[in-house]
Formats: C-alpha cells, structure tokens, sequence
C-alpha cells in the first residue's frame, strides 16, 4: 500500500504561482507513475499532469502547458507541480495519485488540496 498526502494549495491571484507537493509513504518502491488530478465544483474530475517515477518522462493536460511542471525528489518520495500563470479557471481542488508496477490505473489518491485563483 502508498499513501499520498498532498499540500501546497492556497489562495492566489490571476497570474501567481503555486507549488504543490504529493508526499508517498509506504510501499514506495511500487510507483510506476505519480498523476496530479483536479476537480472543480460541478465538473468531472480531470487528468493534469503526470511522471513516470524511472524515467521521468512527463505528460501534460494541453491547457496547461507552458504554465504548469510536474517533478519529482526520489529521495523524498515526493512529486511536485509547479504552477505558474495561475488562472481563475485553475481554480479545484488537486488530487495526487499513483500508478503501481501491478495495477496501471491510477488509484490511492490523497486527500486533496485546494486551489482558488481569483480574478
């Protein structure tokens, strides 16, 4: 089992910057890949960014590209995303979740952490 705790979330105005943090603890050596997901009131959850733990390719929802970057601390067990040119439709809260060696979904999501950008 991993266990993920996010952080990093807070209140900014148009065109600042976050940085969030997803801390794994437990059964670490499993991580295949680490996800950054978030939802807003009233709308699915969405896919944002995420890394692949070994290589550390990256892949990114387009609407962030250019803005945000996803990272990761072997050391720490620990994946960040970089938010920059925050905009108020960045506002949700984010979510961190993990891919397995055994199970390619993304599953074991943290408890969440909220981001509000306002105009």
């Amino acid at each position: 089992q991993v266990q993920l705790v996010e952080s990093g979330g807070g209140l900014v105005q148009a065109g600042g910057s976050l940085r969030l943090s997803c801390a794994a603890s437990g059964r670490t050596f499993t991580i295949y890949e680490m996800g950054w997901f978030r939802q807003a009131p009233g709308k699915e959850r969405e896919f944002v960014a995420a890394i692949n733990w070994s290589s550390v390719s990256t892949y990114y929802l387009d609407s962030v590209k250019g803005r945000f970057t996803i990272s990761r601390d072997d050391a720490k067990n620990t994946a960040y995303l970089r938010m920059n040119s925050l905009k108020p439709e960045d506002t949700a809260v984010y979510y961190c979740a993990i891919q397995t060696h055994d199970d390619r979904r993304f599953h074991s999501w943290g408890q969440g952490t909220q981001v509000t950008v306002s105009s």
